[in-house]
């Protein structure tokens, strides 16, 4: 599954035999794949965005993170952002068809100016769907607008959010919608709690709340349904997954837990790969059950590497972005990744985006100095973005099942399968609320 294409890395692998018969099938079974879609959107809508980061082992496409929260607009081919003005457009329209201004609360931290060159993407598509923009901030110690100049050369203000009552806005400015752009991981900021504002995603969605274990085990029962329908292993696009209850790798506390399941993760992952005569050596993944950023996650082969984590190993996998501690993980069966790019094969992995339930674009992570194995969103780890040159959902019947538009087709049908599994926990959270209201009234 190789590409001469100067802009699509390598698929470097002999194992691609249940690869293909996937895409096969995919391509086969394109118009009953999307009928099938459609009707679980009409009944369980999409979030308002979402990313999916996908690992191609050649025999296993599977998604291994789904960020409610996408830090990487600015990463997209600029050719689709027509793409991303259109589908925001109609999920606006679904959601709050009166809407007119939008208040985008991003992420705290400002030093990342790449991901402010995020913000000030979304912040563009925003307001070429046509809708008035302005970013608002929930730091404490900002009392006037910032303005920050980014790399590409354009700037974006920052203004301090106020309140009266259940409203928020900013100076002349009285959004109808808050459009968060922050996961949460610090915590759900008092400005923002218990307002009359519709706002979206809602934060319980964020991972001050939300656990990846509770979105795989959605992903579970779509990988099941889709595989049904197919006439498939799952196995080829869901990865396996185990999770304890609190953990302290510090201290040790949980870590007999820990070991149990790793250990039968890995062996679970073996007699797949003995099924399918795959030579690898399998590995758990162990990241925190909560967050991104690429931090408190490592990978093992074996239980013996748990048991001997040296003190730095373990003061790693207690602490999060800002700080927060961890106490639950997940253990997700490693997937490969086995595409490379250039001379030096750097290692990559694709990252699709969506709004709604439209697939607008994706990305390459591509990075020098990891391994097949690794994580590619590391802090401290620079990773160089190559945007997907072709649409996800312009596969080509005429061509084979791996060539390039097919291969992106594969992405996108897999990356809106997590998607479905994220649009199910909201529909959870939609209940959870309902419920309540229901028990206060009674």
């Amino acid at each position: 599954m190789t590409s001469d294409h100067p802009h699509v890395p390598h698929l470097t692998t002999a194992l691609t035999g249940p690869l293909q018969q996937i895409e096969s099938h995919l391509l086969e079974q394109q118009s009953r794949i999307e009928a099938w879609l459609r009707a679980q959107w009409r009944e369980t809508p999409a979030p308002l965005y979402a990313s999916v980061d996908l690992r191609n082992a050649g025999f296993k496409l599977a998604p291994v993170d789904t960020n409610l929260f996408p830090a990487g607009f600015n990463n997209l081919n600029p050719a689709f952002l027509p793409l991303c003005i259109q589908a925001f457009q109609t999920k606006m329209e679904h959601i709050c068809e009166t809407a007119s201004n939008i208040l985008l609360v991003p992420e705290e931290h400002t030093r990342n100016l790449f991901y402010l060159e995020s913000v000030a993407t979304l912040r563009d598509i925003i307001l070429k769907a046509g809708y008035q923009v302005r970013i608002g901030s929930t730091r404490e110690d900002l009392d006037a607008p910032l303005t920050l100049d980014l790399p590409s050369g354009g700037q974006l203000t920052l203004e301090p959010i106020q309140r009266r009552g259940n409203r928020v806005y900013l100076e002349g400015f009285d959004p109808c919608m808050v459009l968060l752009n922050n996961d949460l991981i610090g915590g759900h900021p008092e400005k923002l709690r218990d307002l009359e504002q519709m706002v979206i995603p809602p934060p319980d969605l964020g991972w001050t709340v939300r656990l990846k274990s509770g979105h795989f085990t959605h992903y579970h029962e779509v990988a099941t349904e889709f595989a049904r329908m197919l006439d498939i292993d799952p196995w080829l696009i869901n990865p396996m997954f185990r999770n304890c209850g609190e953990l302290n790798f510090q201290k040790r506390e949980g870590e007999e837990c820990l070991l149990i399941n790793a250990g039968r993760l890995l062996e679970d992952i073996q007699r797949k790969y003995d099924e399918y005569d795959i030579d690898r050596e399998p590995f758990v993944v162990i990241k925190a059950d909560a967050g991104t950023y690429g931090m408190a996650i490592m990978s093992v082969t074996s239980v013996d590497e748990l048991r001997s984590l040296n003190r730095k190993q373990r003061n790693k996998m207690g602490s999060m972005k800002g700080g927060a501690s961890v106490s639950k993980f997940l253990l997700q069966e490693g997937v490969y990744t086995f595409e490379t790019w250039g001379a030096e094969e750097a290692v990559a992995e694709p990252v699709v985006y969506m709004i709604d339930h439209f697939v607008v674009g994706g990305f390459y992570r591509v990075h020098k100095g990891r391994g097949v194995h690794e994580n590619l969103n590391a802090p401290g780890m620079q990773f160089e973005p190559l945007a997907f040159v072709e649409s996800c959902i312009n596969p080509d019947t005429n061509q084979a099942p791996d060539a390039e538009p097919n291969r992106f087709y594969a992405y996108g049908v897999i990356a809106r399968l997590a998607l479905l599994a994220a649009a199910r926990e909201l529909a959870d959270h939609r209940e959870e609320l309902a419920e309540g209201a229901a028990e206060a009234q009674a």
